[in-house]
């Protein structure tokens, strides 16, 4: 049994103007100890007044550290970033969007908290309520996950998940390199490796479409498609 001493929130931000602060505001109303690192990633538009305006709340600073990036570096970096600077005991990673719940966070500790998991991934294909959208990023999603299950042999439904949950002493071990997006498949293909019992859990979705700020395109899936072969084989 796992007693959680303190939660570490990580949220990369790019280009979240709209919804940074409401995403910011729903994690603090969690009721369980936690911390946010938050790192700006070069954001272009409004996204750094905001962030400076909530660091001059009280209430939010005295709960979060405040981090940027002078150019656009990509996920991954943001995440390595962030890490430098963790103090609790479990790590979750929070995409800036309001995709994902932070209501969800009890559920998602659970399995670590009883001591049966090293690392939980949210699955959006567990039977959580989620917004219908484009069935072709569906497809591709079950093709990298498929891929990502026959190089490591997990069971994984939902590799691609934004939510994914650590013990610290897991990202500590892990050597991450990867600057963008394929922080998901290299994450995936490491802990494989190293052995740590990895468990999903069903979370809600509120996907958006490419209007509302969606950012992940085709070429990302043949980033990730080359990004788990070369973390299988050649590292």
């Amino acid at each position: 049994m796992h007693v959680l001493k303190k939660l570490s929130v990580l949220i990369p931000v790019y280009n979240e103007e709209a919804t940074v602060e409401t995403l910011i505001r729903r994690v603090l109303a969690v009721e369980i100890p936690i911390e946010i690192i938050i790192v700006d990633d070069g954001s272009t538009d409004q996204t750094a007044s905001i962030l400076s305006k909530l660091k001059k709340d009280p209430q939010i600073s005295k709960m979060t550290i405040f981090l940027k990036h002078k150019r656009n570096k990509g996920k991954g970096a943001a995440i390595r970033t962030a890490l430098k600077k963790v103090e609790g005991d479990v790590v979750i990673i929070q995409d800036a969007d309001l995709e994902y719940d932070p209501s969800e966070y009890q559920r998602l500790l659970e399995p670590i908290l009883d001591g049966r998991a090293d690392v939980v991934y949210g699955s959006r294909f567990l039977g959580g309520p989620h917004r219908a959208l484009y069935f072709w990023h569906y497809i591709g999603n079950k093709f990298l996950t498929l891929l990502s299950n026959m190089l490591t042999n997990l069971n994984l439904s939902d590799m691609e998940t934004c939510y994914k949950v650590f013990r610290t002493e897991v990202l500590r071990k892990t050597d991450i390199i990867s600057d963008r997006f394929e922080f998901e498949p290299e994450i995936t293909i490491k802990v494989a490796k190293q052995g740590y019992r990895v468990y999903e859990t069903p979370i809600s979705y509120s996907g958006r479409s490419y209007a509302e700020g969606k950012k992940i395109s085709w070429k990302d899936g043949l980033r990730t498609v080359w990004a788990l072969i070369r973390f299988k084989f050649y590292s």
